[in-house]
């Protein structure tokens, strides 16, 4: 497998409008919509574009959130992941099961309405990686 386009990078945030406000300020930038509840996932997010890519913005929808743990860690925030983008998302989960990378969880809908996972940070040098099918049309 070849390394897929990069899709977005996934900022934790405890606000999605304190951080909406200081990328408007310091870069200049709106967001790509309205920010929406993941409660699947136990997030709220919100896309920023950028030229060739998007920030995601994830926020959490209560202390079970995985991202309220990390932001006891980090209580300003931080870099929590990055997406890659696969054409086939099973073939792919496949490919890493099969070099031996802990997938996190099965193939599920993430934001962009495609299926995600996520492989574990111990398997890709400390980052937290998900992996995304592309979207249909995309591109």
């Amino acid at each position: 497998m070849k390394l897929g386009r990069l899709n977005h990078v996934g900022v934790a945030t405890p606000s999605i409008d304190k951080s909406l406000e200081l990328y408007r300020v310091m870069f200049g930038a709106e967001p790509h919509g309205p920010a929406f509840d993941l409660p699947a996932q136990g997030v709220r997010v919100c896309f920023v574009d950028t030229p060739n890519s998007q920030i995601e913005l994830i926020e959490p929808l209560g202390e079970t959130s995985p991202i309220a743990k990390f932001l006891e860690k980090n209580p300003l925030g931080g870099q929590h992941h990055v997406c890659f983008e696969v054409p086939e998302i099973h073939a792919a989960k496949a490919e890493f099961e099969g070099k031996g990378a802990r997938v996190l969880g099965e193939p599920r809908i993430g934001a962009h309405g495609t299926p995600v996972f996520f492989i574990h940070p111990k398997d890709m040098g400390g980052v937290l990686t998900e992996i995304m099918e592309t979207p249909r049309g995309a591109h």
